[in-house]
């Protein structure tokens, strides 16, 4: 699985069959860690909700929060070979607590100097947007290379998000490769 990543490919399980998917789009969606932004409201909504940020505390939380959907692209299949992911340490997790219970977080993938991001959710207003701007802030002080979040949406757009076309994302991605961060 890490050698998919590594070539730039992410998975995807269909909804209704549960069969993985993986994909290797022309355009890719960065937020540069050199550069990005952490919209007012996010900074606004961590003092005013006292958010607590966790890392890597409640993974299945997190997991299960992200595929609890209506439709979800997070098959058992995938939670499956996320936890052996997990125990290998290449799984992290940024988790938004409120009052002892965990109301929003993310996960992806980590290898070397790049976080692929995988998935987030919110059961209280603001709490991804919490614990995407803590993970940049992280990984920036980690000093990564790469931060991909696959496409591009307008919640990341906020973040600094960019379209890059593949050719630059390969080019990131050896950049990441040749640099040992740990989370």
């Amino acid at each position: 699985m890490l050698r998919l990543y590594a070539s730039g490919a992410f998975p995807m399980a269909d909804s209704e069959t549960g069969n993985i998917n993986w994909y290797l789009p022309e355009v890719r969606t960065i937020i540069p860690l050199d550069n990005f932004n952490i919209p007012r409201s996010a900074r606004k909504a961590i003092e005013e909700n006292n958010f607590a940020i966790r890392f890597d505390t409640d993974f299945e939380g997190v997991l299960e929060g992200c595929a609890d959907r209506e439709s979800t692209w997070i098959s058992e299949e995938l939670k499956s070979a996320y936890r052996k992911l997990k125990k290998q340490g290449h799984i992290h997790t940024v988790e938004t607590w409120k009052d002892g219970k965990l109301v929003g977080g993310l996960y992806g993938v980590t290898f070397r100097g790049a976080f692929f991001g995988e998935s987030m959710f919110s059961k209280v207003s603001q709490a991804s947007k919490a614990a995407l701007a803590a993970l940049l802030k992280h990984l920036k002080e980690k000093e990564f290379v790469l931060l991909d979040v696959q496409y591009m949406t307008e919640h990341l757009k906020m973040f600094g998000a960019v379209e890059i076309s593949f050719e630059e994302y390969t080019k990131l991605l050896h950049l990441a490769y040749g640099k040992v961060c740990e989370f």
